[in-house]
């Protein structure tokens, strides 16, 4: 939850390095490399007693995940955007995080998943639970804060700690590289 407290609005990036974006037509959702149009930026919504959020389009749409199966009798169900109704369980998610990264996870155990490959699977977004743990990792999501919220005046002395800072997972490989570089010894023949 920590990933989200600060945050207003968010993105969401696969490691497809692709971002969750709501459809034009308001109801489908898929994945797309442009993380700045309007339809990638997702506004974080608390549930008061609960350790779960809910993620609004747009179009002012939630998230949801749906019942209806991508591909029949294979596994994998749609994620789309419904109309506001909070009493519906379908648009709760459970954030797992993942060092940096954050798995979402709905009612019923399934994680939100990008998905790749041949049409219809190819940038579509599904919720299911891997089988393999070579696709576990496919369900992690870098969070990217666009925008925070106001900070209460009680905590504008807070002391920041580690977790208090963002990630981004393409800057930290550049700088392991650099930092790995410039801490090897200087061999001269």
């Amino acid at each position: 939850m920590e990933l989200f407290q600060k945050a207003k609005t968010i993105r969401l990036r696969s490691y497809r390095d692709k971002y969750l974006t709501a459809e034009d037509d308001e109801e489908n959702v898929i994945q797309d490399r442009d993380g700045s149009t309007k339809n990638s930026i997702w506004t974080v919504e608390f549930v008061p007693g609960r350790d779960v959020v809910r993620f609004i389009s747009c179009y002012g749409k939630y998230l949801t995940a749906s019942n209806m199966p991508l591909v029949p009798r294979m596994p994998g169900r749609k994620v789309i955007q419904t109309l506001p109704n909070c009493r519906d369980p379908r648009i709760d998610w459970e954030p797992i995080r993942d060092g940096f990264q954050v798995k979402l996870k709905t009612l019923w155990g399934n994680f939100l998943r990008p998905n790749g490959g041949v049409p219809p699977w190819r940038n579509c977004i599904t919720h299911d639970i891997p089988h393999f743990s070579t696709t576990s990792n496919k369900i992690l999501w870098d969070v990217e804060v666009v925008e925070t919220r106001p900070i209460p005046a009680a905590l504008k002395n807070h002391k920041r700690t580690h977790s208090d800072f963002t990630f981004d997972r393409s800057r930290s490989r550049s700088a392991a590289s650099s930092s790995f570089m410039s801490h090897q010894p200087n061999v001269m023949n």
